[in-house]
């Protein structure tokens, strides 16, 4: 499983329009609203970096409108203290 950490800056007035708008693509896990630099910050869970790809570069930034400016990270390792491939890929 490939894990993105994208930080979102939103034209303000369109926040819970973008927010219903991320929550619907497949492989977002979360959508939290933050206070400081960025305005959300959105979880990306899928099998492949392909997928994250597609994510980040197609579907949140040509295909929903409001969204600014995006910031992204790719995990390298993760630790939970549950097994976060059952959780959110049904393994």
């Amino acid at each position: 499983m490939v894990t993105g950490i994208v930080l979102v800056n939103v034209e303000r007035a369109m926040i819970r329009t973008v927010i219903e708008d991320l929550m619907n693509i497949e492989g977002v896990s979360e959508v939290y609203a933050v206070a400081g630099e960025y305005d959300l910050v959105v979880m990306i869970r899928v099998n492949n970096n392909v997928e994250l790809a597609d994510i980040i570069a197609t579907k949140m930034t040509h295909d929903i409108r409001g969204i600014i400016h995006t910031k992204t990270m790719v995990t390298l390792n993760s630790y939970a203290k549950v097994d976060l491939e059952k959780v959110f890929l049904g393994k």
